[in-house]
């Protein structure tokens, strides 16, 4: 007998005796064992949680076949090596196939049930009568046959506890050391060959460490996609301080040049308003010439007029000298015929002779005088005339000019105001420029922050090792350098 069962029978107090009297009981256990069984099984067929063990009749058949031989066993009372093996055997494939104790002691009580009442029902009637003044003895049989009952049940449930602490113990252990590798970024190490209580928790670990994988892969893929996508606003952000730079320098002198002009153009407007207006007085002016030439002209007429009339009053004078001289030489040929009666009036006549021959030539040389002046006054007239064509001339040309000096006024009027509006368009250009200045430095803080977080990121997925055995999560990725926007500052207008 092992020591096992030894130190067991002890405890119980189940001695010789009573095993003597379960060996008594052998024959009833083997008839009546049969339909104790058969009462359990369709228990257990009818009840789904007992049901689900059994894959058909046949597997419940064999199952019950292998129970009478069990309980033959038993019945036998010879607790030896085989039936303590039998028992452990019995106990690890309840525990192994998770049948819970409270199944397993229930099938104890049908099955005693059944033997007792067997046993009772199968005592000789005689024995019967003596138990009527015996009553302790009736229930020896009983007694053992329960104490046999509860020994194999304390041995299977012992093996069931055994079996299931230790396959506890391997399931807590081989989680612990998934856990540790878990905790040290080994994504690696799965559960496997769990115990079969342990199956969901062996699912669901192993579930949740695919999604684990999953997800550090994905971020891993995505720190690398995070990191492409900094660099290149890192770079854009170079390139957009430098290009906001070299537009903020160069809308600053855009505006100082447009200023410049500004004001050149309405210099220029000016100028060009006071020519107008010196044009206006010189079309004044020259019409104010014209007037006077046409006034010039009318009095040289009227003295062209006057010289007509001098002209005939000459002719009339060159007309009375040219008769005084044929009056004086008659009187002359008077004066010879009257002899030196007539000496005297000769004299005179040769005189007046003189006088209207002086006369003629005075005459004359008023004629020669006023036909000069005629000329000179025609001559005038001509100049005069042509000085009003002139001015006439001066006056179109000054007309022409007038117009185009107010039409450059008004243009460069307008342009003067389109200046305005451009230099106004520059300058709002200009504060938008110095704003996007500070948004790109905003951004370069935002890439340089965002940089430093998947920096950080990348730092923590580095540590979780996937399948493998090989680091598939990048390096840290460097911060990129974002340039300072220097220069900015000073590009504002004061």
């Amino acid at each position: 007998m092992a020591d096992q069962i030894r130190s067991r029978l002890q405890f119980m107090e189940f001695d010789d005796t009573q095993r003597d009297k379960l060996r008594t009981a052998q024959p009833v256990v083997r008839k009546v064992i049969g339909s104790a069984l058969d009462r359990f099984y369709n228990r257990a067929k009818q009840t789904p949680e007992t049901a689900a063990f059994f894959d058909n009749q046949a597997h419940m058949d064999k199952a019950k076949a292998a129970q009478e031989k069990h309980w033959s066993h038993i019945a036998n009372a010879d607790f030896d090596s085989t039936y303590y093996d039998s028992a452990r055997r019995i106990g690890a494939t309840h525990a192994r196939i998770g049948l819970e104790p409270r199944w397993y002691v229930g099938s104890y009580a049908i099955v005693i049930e059944e033997l007792v009442h067997g046993v009772a029902r199968r005592t000789p009637l005689w024995k019967r009568v003596l138990a009527l003044f015996n009553p302790s003895a009736a229930h020896d049989t009983s007694l053992a046959l329960i104490k046999g009952a509860l020994l194999d049940m304390e041995l299977s449930l012992s093996v069931y506890f055994e079996e299931a602490s230790a396959s506890r113990e391997a399931a807590v252990a081989q989680l612990d050391t998934v856990l540790a590798a878990l905790s040290e970024g080994d994504l690696t190490r799965s559960l496997t060959g769990m115990p079969d209580s342990f199956a969901g928790l062996e699912r669901s670990y192993n579930g949740a460490l695919g999604k684990i994988r999953e997800m550090i892969a994905a971020v891993a893929e995505g720190t690398s996609r995070i990191d492409s996508s900094v660099q290149e606003i890192a770079q854009a952000s170079e390139d957009l301080a430098r290009r906001t730079e070299g537009n903020a320098s160069s809308l600053e002198e855009t505006s100082a040049a447009i200023t410049q002009m500004d004001g050149r153009l309405r210099t220029s407007a000016e100028a060009s308003q006071s020519t107008v207006q010196r044009a206006d007085q010189t079309i004044a002016t020259v019409a104010s010439g014209r007037s006077i030439a046409d006034q010039a002209v009318g009095a040289m007429t009227r003295v062209a007029d006057s010289t007509e009339g001098i002209d005939g009053v000459i002719e009339g004078l060159d007309k009375i000298a040219f008769q005084t001289r044929v009056l004086a030489m008659n009187a002359a040929v008077e004066a010879g015929r009257a002899g030196e009666a007539g000496r005297g009036f000769a004299v005179v006549a040769d005189l007046v002779s003189a006088l209207a021959m002086r006369a003629e030539e005075e005459a004359g040389q008023a004629r020669e005088q006023l036909t000069a002046i005629q000329t000179d006054i025609g001559t005038a007239v001509d100049m005069v005339k042509r000085v009003d064509g002139a001015l006439s001339d001066i006056a179109q040309d000054v007309d022409q000019v007038h117009e185009l000096l107010g039409s450059m006024a008004a243009d460069n009027t307008a342009q003067a105001g389109t200046i305005g509006e451009i230099s106004s368009a520059v300058s709002t250009m200009d504060t938008s420029t110095q704003q996007n200045a500070a948004m790109v430095e905003q951004t370069s803080a935002s890439a340089r922050n965002l940089a430093d977080e998947v920096g950080t990121l990348a730092e923590l997925t580095k540590a979780f090792r996937l399948e493998g055995g090989k680091d598939q999560v990048p390096m840290a990725v460097a911060a990129p350098s974002f340039p300072a926007m220097a220069g900015t500052a000073s590009l504002r207008p004061n």
